[in-house]
């Protein structure tokens, strides 16, 4: 059977991300457990050994760095590398984590230059000893046409509690790390560091409810942490927005790699929050951008999340 066709009708592009996903979870049915050990999440948690005594949950992750998709020409191949890196270890962040180990999968064309490849795997073993993660192994197979990198991290709960995209509730606060818009541009799509002390920072508050981290853009990621009956209420003013873009860009550029989270609490609590972190992080910012509200809650004065949808995989 051809895997291709030139119907749109019969393509996964006539789904789109989200419907191809719940798709995906009816064709594996019950050979893929509920979230947050199977899909759903930044990792998938993995169930202790029974007898083994261990306290901190296993994490797993895996992201690809695709040639004309995640990077081009134009980006070094050090770059390349320390990217493949850091998105999975943004993952890890995400859920209060940090890393155990990794291993790569290369599908590289034959014609794929030795200079190219060689400055790839140095920014590779850079980012790997700076973050002190262990490259175990890996594979590497012919892809003719295309240069596709391909890296699993494992990893472990940074301490008691792994923080997931499920938790959080009416009346939270929502805050992101960072500032947001014009990844691309501004090069931190790549040159970006994994917040895997803030994550773990994070985690061990137990105000906060939800966490993730930011890659296919805010107007689409908050929608994971956002529970039923509920909706995200963002005031424009309050977006900490990269110098030189706009709303537009701080929601739907994506690639931002900051934490999206939410957290219990009245305001005083919320500002607490902000002055430790202020005191542990005063080289990172951290905003508080809204509350989430309940879904018949008239939206006056805030931001419509309609008109901004992030980066669709597929569209």
């Amino acid at each position: 059977m051809n895997p291709f066709s030139d119907s749109p009708a019969e393509t996964i592009a006539a789904l789109g991300e989200q419907k191809l996903l719940t798709r995906i979870r009816r064709w594996l049915g019950s050979a893929m457990p509920a979230a947050p050990h199977g899909m759903g999440d930044d990792c998938a948690v993995l169930p202790a050994p029974r007898g083994t005594g261990r306290r901190r949950a296993a994490l797993v992750t895996v992201d690809p760095v695709i040639y004309g998709e995640h990077f081009d020409a134009a980006i070094p191949p050090r770059a390349v590398g320390q990217k493949l890196l850091s998105r999975n270890l943004s993952d890890l962040a995400a859920m209060g984590g940090s890393p155990d180990a990794a291993v790569v999968a290369l599908a590289l064309d034959p014609r794929v230059r030795l200079d190219w490849l060689e400055g790839f795997y140095r920014g590779l073993a850079a980012t790997a000893r700076r973050h002190a993660v262990p490259l175990v192994g890996g594979d590497l197979a012919c892809h003719r046409g295309g240069l596709v990198a391909t890296l699993t991290l494992l990893g472990r709960a940074a301490g008691p509690r792994v923080l997931t995209r499920a938790g959080a509730r009416i009346g939270d606060f929502i805050a992101v790390t960072g500032v947001l818009g014009g990844s691309l541009a501004s090069g931190h799509h790549w040159r970006f560091t994994p917040r895997l002390a803030e994550g773990a920072w994070l985690a061990a508050r137990p105000e906060v409810s939800a966490m993730m981290d930011l890659s296919d853009g805010l107007g689409k990621d908050l929608h994971a942490l956002t529970p039923p009956r509920a909706r995200p209420a963002l005031f424009e003013d309050l977006l900490p927005i990269r110098r030189g873009h706009d709303l537009r860009a701080a929601l739907g550029d994506g690639e931002d790699y900051e934490l999206l989270f939410t957290l219990r609490g009245e305001p005083a609590a919320a500002r607490r929050l902000v002055m430790a972190w202020r005191k542990k992080f005063p080289r990172v910012p951290l905003t508080v951008i809204g509350r989430l509200e309940p879904a018949s809650a008239p939206g006056a004065g805030t931001i419509d999340l309609s008109a901004h949808h992030g980066f669709e995989h597929f569209g």
